[in-house]
């Protein structure tokens, strides 16, 4: 299991190692940093670095956009604590910032005004792959460090790609979790993702399906995965829509932070707790009372705010020239996982109603 607490400072030696190095802020901050980025190159050591000069202007300080897919939900609300707390400890201006909706088309226009700015870094979990490339080789081609995080991007394009789990692991976690929970491996079952341009969901769901396939093949799914548009209100009138059509579901696998709380307030509402089984990604504090009252049966995540942290923590280290290697210990986050160009933080953890309590997001 995997829990990681956000501390508020890092150590005395590592603050030394940053003072000659900036970031950058909100709007209303100084100019940009000097930046010469260029392609990203792994060692033979395994160290990610960049292969061209990385340098701060003296006396300015990195600008890194850190953008959600959206803001105002509670998972990228805490993510944004994480990043701020990281921009505050290492010494540089984090901009947190995305659209109030799941819209591509809303980060491709705010991204080219942060191009325009001059940011530094651009950190950015996209709601479509495809539709950022565009705006993302602008960047590059700009001289700005890309990083993915939470959702990846156009590989090519990224500096690093930082990953909250191990994919294959949490795919598979998914499917003998919920056969667990249900006490049964035969019978039918639905999804309720988030967004159906969503990467990471549709690598989590596909992976997922490929494995219980092999493993579980008495497991049916009533219908293609079901969007909620990253809505608990959308999610649970699905819920309602699919239990009604498909009356004998012995399950919901919900994909999304919003998507297993609104099948479990269904759920609730109908009083199928001991029917259906919901299991998903969720923020511990919002799912208490589902999983107190068994319409949740469990959940599972990691600390978003550890992630804004990391993504922040790393960003730094590629402008400044810093080797990413496999295994390093990065303050307040712990040991990573390096293959390539892709980041690992950690493992999940399942939240039930014995556990809920000990966390606090």
């Amino acid at each position: 299991m995997f829990k990681k607490t956000l501390a508020l400072t890092l150590a005395v030696s590592m603050m030394a190692a940053v003072m000659l190095t900036g970031c950058a802020g909100s709007a209303g901050t100084t100019t940009a940093a000097t930046t010469k980025a260029a392609a990203t190159t792994t060692t033979a050591a395994g160290a990610t670095t960049t292969a061209g000069d990385t340098t701060a202007a003296a006396g300015k300080r990195y600008k890194i956009v850190v953008m959600p897919k959206l803001i105002g939900i509670p998972y990228f609300n805490r993510s944004q604590t994480g990043a701020e707390q990281a921009g505050k400890d290492l010494g540089v201006d984090v901009i947190y910032n995305g659209p109030s909706v799941g819209d591509a088309a809303q980060q491709v226009q705010m991204l080219e005004d942060y191009i325009t700015q001059g940011v530094d870094a651009i950190c950015v979990a996209p709601n479509d792959a495809a539709a950022l490339t565009p705006v993302l080789q602008k960047a590059k081609d700009a001289g700005i460090v890309i990083l993915d995080w939470d959702t990846p991007a156009d590989k090519s394009l990224v500096n690093l790609s930082i990953h909250q789990i191990d994919d294959k692991e949490f795919a598979q976690t998914y499917f003998d979790e919920f056969v667990r929970l249900a006490g049964t491996d035969t019978g039918t079952y639905a999804i309720i993702t988030g967004g159906l341009a969503a990467a990471n969901l549709n690598g989590w769901i596909d992976a997922g399906l490929a494995y219980a396939k092999d493993k579980y093949p008495n497991l049916k799914l009533v219908t293609d995965k079901i969007a909620s548009d990253e809505s608990a209100d959308v999610a649970y009138q699905k819920t309602l829509d699919l239990i009604k059509t498909y009356p004998d579901i012995i399950g919901i696998l919900g994909y999304s932070t919003p998507a297993p709380l609104g099948a479990a307030k269904a759920i609730q509402e109908k009083g199928l707790q001991d029917k259906i089984t919901v299991f998903g990604s969720v923020m511990p504090t919002d799912a208490k009372p589902y999983l107190m009252d068994g319409s949740l049966d469990e959940g599972i995540l990691w600390d978003p705010a550890t992630l804004g942290y990391l993504t922040v923590a790393l960003a730094k280290d590629i402008l400044d020239g810093t080797p990413v290697t496999d295994g390093m210990d990065v303050p307040n986050v712990g040991k990573i996982r390096l293959t390539g160009k892709d980041v690992v933080m950690g493992s999940p953890t399942l939240f039930t109603k014995e556990n809920v309590d000990k966390f606090n997001f």
